[in-house]
């Protein structure tokens, strides 16, 4: 190889980096995806649901009631918003 083209080379490569780099630096100033808490450890029970909705963690976020259950922010988030275990707040409507 002659001097001319492993210096040619050498350049790219030097290029290439730089372009990376950059690229690397693009890539970590973007925001982050929010985190919306715990993932699930266990499938919600109906004890689960009667907890969240009207139980002894009613109060608490949805955050917070998923992390105490070992549950998702979209578990809890679904049954209190009434998509799920809609038996249970039926049954809590008639009393």
């Amino acid at each position: 190889m002659t001097t001319k083209t492993q210096s040619a080379l050498e350049l790219r490569v030097t290029d290439l980096e730089n372009t990376i780099k950059d690229l690397k630096d693009q890539i970590d100033s973007m925001p982050k995806a929010r985190d919306r808490g715990p993932s699930s450890t266990k499938t919600m029970t109906d004890e689960d649901a009667q907890k969240v909705c009207y139980g002894e963690h009613k109060d608490l976020s949805h955050k917070a009631a998923a992390l105490k259950l070992g549950l998702s922010y979209a578990q809890v988030y679904s049954a209190r918003g009434q998509y799920t275990f809609k038996h249970i707040h039926k049954a809590n409507s008639s009393k």
